[in-house]
């Protein structure tokens, strides 16, 4: 029996996120940076989110482009962010990044931890 692979889902970047990484950079002092996620134990729900302004892929680290911006997301993290969409808030809660994870079962009220 002959089965093919369904395609592997990628993480897309909204246009104001990847706004965001360039202002986020310039204010941080390292203009040019990129963005690298991941995900590891802990927040209220199990599993949160990782944000790091680093200036080249680590050698295992999944690239994906989009709007002028490299996103870095480790394989071990990919996942559990497979099918995400990174997007920015500007919004009077709060300002930062949202990640729209279909993969999370639960999210904790601030939006910061999830469960798979």
């Amino acid at each position: 029996m002959n089965k093919t692979m369904p395609q592997p889902l990628t993480i897309t970047i909204t246009e104001d996120a990847a706004d965001y990484i360039k202002v986020f950079s310039e204010q941080a002092g390292k203009p040019g940076s990129n963005l690298r996620v991941g995900v590891k134990g802990g927040g209220c729900s199990g599993m949160t989110y990782t944000l790091d302004l680093v200036d080249e892929p680590f050698d295992d680290d999944k690239v994906i482009e989009e709007h002028g911006i490299e996103l870095y997301v480790d394989r071990k993290s990919y996942i559990f962010l497979a099918g995400t969409s990174l997007e920015y808030s500007g919004g009077l809660n709060g300002k930062g990044f949202v990640f729209n994870n279909p993969n999370a079962k639960t999210t904790c009220g601030c939006g910061t931890s999830f469960s798979v």
